[in-house]
């Protein structure tokens, strides 16, 4: 069975890695790879982590580009790939433009397309812009639906989809532990990821902050910044912000918080390197994702900065709060687990709802037809 895994961006990337190396490893399959490049240099970064060659890199990245221009030039590059390649299915993740339109490709050329995170919902196409409707379309044009839970199966089944649906937790969480236990056992890695971070102070409690998300630029990211502005004015926090490399975001943030003391307005990171920050924050402020699914299994609270999100399960869980991008409520949610341990504690205590690490083994199964028995006993108690 030859298969063709497409992904271009960095999150799609970490997700996908795992799920890659399974497929690799199975005699049964023929695992080809094909990247958008569309985040290129941070996209490379989770490619070498992981030790992944892809056979197909399209370099579809351009300065300034619109969603409508990388549609166009991903649908007839990935095209081409897929007349030579003639795959038996291909895979795509999440939400991305490049999925979206990826799983359209397959589909003209009637290639089952099986879609991994299947079933994620807000209800409102505008939030997130414009994940919202590329998850719905490829819904659409799979005939096997990857739901990373229960809740995301029922959303599936509420549309009334013809593809067939597994349950299998997130591959995310394959990744971070696969990662973690990396750092964990192996110590000079461990040492020189904390080398890159020598402004770190031991005195004081680390805001770890990640923010890129579409629906937030212009005002919204105006008062993400002028929330973190105040909480730098504690002497207990530090403040550590991944500055994404798009404009809209770059802008605003270096504006505001470039210099202010207890900020560290840093470069994107590798995979490795987030993670160890992760492991080292005290708590999480995000709009993206993966991170609501990730830090939870670490024992970070995490305050989302949407008011809404695709991922219920963690907010039904305790293990993530929605805070909107207000700068009253940002701020008050920070100070709140700053000063009140037994709050923190509470929320850091949760269960993961996202899965055990065995998703990836899940899909192999369901895609060669092998027994699931085994990760789905770990599945079930994991939820």
């Amino acid at each position: 069975m030859k298969i063709l895994s497409v992904f271009g961006t960095r999150p799609e990337a970490i997700k996908m890695a795992p799920l890659v190396k399974a497929l690799g490893g199975s005699a049964e399959i023929e695992s080809v790879v094909c990247v958008t490049g569309q985040h290129q240099q941070m996209l490379q970064q989770v490619l070498d982590l992981f030790d992944i060659v892809p056979q197909y890199n399209l370099e579809l990245m351009t300065r300034n580009q619109t969603l409508n221009g990388l549609s166009s030039r991903l649908l007839a590059s990935f095209d081409d790939v897929l007349e030579t390649v003639r795959p038996d299915r291909i895979l795509v993740h999440g939400d991305t433009t490049s999925a979206m339109v990826s799983a359209l490709a397959a589909f003209h050329r009637r290639i089952p397309v099986g879609h991994v995170e299947a079933g994620l919902r807000t209800g409102d196409l505008s939030q997130p812009w414009p994940e919202e409707m590329n998850r719905r379309t490829i819904d659409v044009c799979a005939d096997l639906l990857f739901a990373p839970t229960e809740s995301s199966r029922h959303n599936l089944q509420a549309e009334n989809l013809g593809g067939r649906i597994v349950v299998t937790g997130n591959t995310v969480i394959d990744a971070l532990l696969q990662t973690t236990g990396r750092i964990l056992a192996d110590q000079p890695f461990r040492e020189r990821l904390d080398a890159h971070f020598p402004f770190l102070r031991d005195d004081r409690k680390l805001l770890l902050v990640t923010g890129h998300r579409r629906e937030n630029f212009g005002t919204g990211f105006a008062n993400i910044c002028e929330a973190l502005a105040q909480l730098a004015r504690r002497d207990d926090i530090q403040i550590v912000y991944p500055v994404h490399l798009n404009p809209n975001v770059q802008g605003p943030v270096q504006d505001k918080l470039s210099g202010l003391p207890n900020v560290h307005l840093i470069e994107p990171l590798d995979y490795a390197l987030f993670v160890r920050l992760m492991q080292r924050a005290h708590v999480i402020l995000t709009d993206s994702g993966g991170v609501q699914e990730e830090a939870p299994s670490l024992g970070k609270p995490v305050l989302v900065m949407r008011n809404v999100t695709e991922r219920p399960e963690a907010v039904h869980a305790g293990t993530v709060r929605l805070v909107g991008t207000e700068v009253a409520s940002i701020v008050q949610s920070v100070n709140h687990l700053y000063d009140n341990d037994d709050a923190w504690r509470a929320f850091s205590q949760r269960l993961n709802p996202y899965g055990d690490g065995e998703a990836s083994q899940r899909i192999v199964a369901a895609l060669t037809g092998a027994p699931m028995s085994e990760f789905l006993h770990d599945q079930q108690a994991a939820a």
